[in-house]
């Protein structure tokens, strides 16, 4: 007996949907599942004894990005070229009296970061190109551009 209730299935043919219906549910699907993705890109990460969260590349991630600074100390932000065009995919590595914390790699243009306070070195890099920077509690904007 075959299943009437299949959403993808009509119930009395072996095709999956097709045309503007398909085309419909998928559409219907990226409403309902697309702002979930968006969280979950944005989901707090923890390292070790740091806590971030990376984004910021459309404006719903800015603005959530914005709504949860308040609880982060230190922020980077990562840009190319004369024009600033954001970047992503930045691998960071966070130490301490020349000790490793933390390292992980960027998943938009800008990191928020609560640490330990200390004052941390940078190193981040992209396309094999190193940027070294220091960091310290409070500095929420700190730039590197490549």
């Amino acid at each position: 007996m075959q299943s009437t209730h299949h959403i993808w299935h009509h119930p009395h043919s072996q095709k999956s949907c097709q045309g503007s219906l398909c085309a419909l549910m998928v559409g219907a699907l990226a409403v309902f599942w697309g702002p979930a993705a968006h969280a979950a890109d944005l989901a707090r990460q923890i390292v070790g004894p740091i806590s971030y969260v990376c984004g910021g590349v459309g404006e719903d991630e800015q603005q959530a990005l914005k709504s949860e600074s308040k609880d982060f100390d230190m922020g980077l932000l990562f840009t190319e070229g004369a024009r600033g065009e954001y970047l992503s995919d930045v691998a960071i590595t966070l130490s301490r009296n020349g000790v490793e914390v933390a390292s992980f790699r960027s998943t938009g243009p800008r990191c928020l970061i609560k640490a330990p306070r200390a004052t941390y070195q940078v190193v981040a890099t992209y396309n094999g190109v190193d940027k070294h920077t220091t960091l310290r509690i409070g500095e929420r904007n700190v730039h590197l551009n490549w």
